[in-house]
């Protein structure tokens, strides 16, 4: 059994371990309900101007489709990874990681695959490839809608160029603090609704003309839609910093009440033993 010295050690140990563990958690929980705030508010808009999008796309000719609808034979895959810039919130960003590993593995074998980080985590995975072709990691310092919009505009840009032929976001969708579901989405080329679902609740007036509404709606819609997705990675993020950061502190709580457990058993077999050598050595002067 440890000497007592070590138990009390050990158990201050934890005792700071569960201090900030419980404070991680009180930041998390107070950053978790503004960024809840804003992507609850923010989802119905995006994902009615991406319908809005899709079913104007849907209903275009072939001919007339927008540079950003091009489908090509895919070769060149960028894959936008968004992770954290930190840990210390459990599964958050393994599992990011491990479904780009896979989409890699499976879905894009043999093609030329880059990735875009969005988040440090992402670009500690993946810089040992040499194909993150940049690292965006610092727009969580100011998490604005310009700001993501650049990110979008050069996305659309390379897109253009023909330097990809596909771009897909891999990112966590926030539903509860508890549960993040991994999202993986299709960012270019837009994806056009099937045509029986196009004609569903499309009784609109066009003005000036349903190409040009489109052709401005698009970079708008795709921004957005980053926008969005960073939204939801950052709501997320805080969620599960927050269960993490709880399940941490109850397990140091426990860990703290087995070691005083320890500590008083220890105590006292060694205040007996102290007893028993004085009875002993009296009984010997006795005799």
């Amino acid at each position: 059994m440890a000497n007592l010295k070590e138990i009390r050690n050990r158990i201050s140990s934890v005792s700071s371990t569960m201090q900030i563990t419980s404070a991680m958690k009180m930041v998390s929980a107070a950053k978790l309900k503004k960024a809840q705030d804003a992507i609850t508010a923010m989802r119905p808009y995006a994902d009615k101007l991406t319908e809005l999008l899709q079913s104007l796309s849907a209903t275009l000719d072939a001919d007339s489709g927008s540079k950003f609808s091009e489908q090509r034979e895919v070769n060149k895959v960028l894959v936008v990874v968004l992770t954290s810039n930190r840990g210390l919130c459990g599964a958050f960003n393994s599992n990011i990681i491990k479904t780009v590993n896979g989409l890699v593995a499976q879905k894009y074998a043999g093609k030329d695959v880059s990735y875009l980080a969005i988040g440090k985590k992402a670009n500690d995975a993946f810089k040992k490839t040499n194909k993150v072709i940049a690292n965006e990691s610092d727009v969580f310092d100011d998490l604005t809608f310009e700001n993501v919009a650049q990110i979008a505009q050069n996305l659309m840009d390379k897109f253009v160029a023909g330097e990809f032929d596909k771009i897909e976001i891999v990112y966590n969708s926030f539903k509860n603090a508890a549960t993040q579901i991994v999202i993986t989405e299709q960012f270019l080329p837009i994806v056009p609704m099937e045509s029986a679902d196009a004609n569903v609740n499309l009784d609109y007036i066009f003005e000036p003309s349903k190409l040009e509404i489109v052709e401005q709606l698009i970079p708008k819609s795709l921004k957005t839609q980053l926008y969005k997705a960073i939204r939801d990675s950052f709501a997320s993020e805080h969620g599960a910093r927050m269960t993490a950061m709880h399940k941490a502190t109850d397990n140091a709580t426990e860990l703290r009440d087995q070691l005083k457990l320890t500590y008083n058993k220890a105590r006292q077999a060694a205040i007996t033993n102290e007893i028993l050598e004085i009875v002993g050595g009296a009984e010997a002067l006795n005799n």
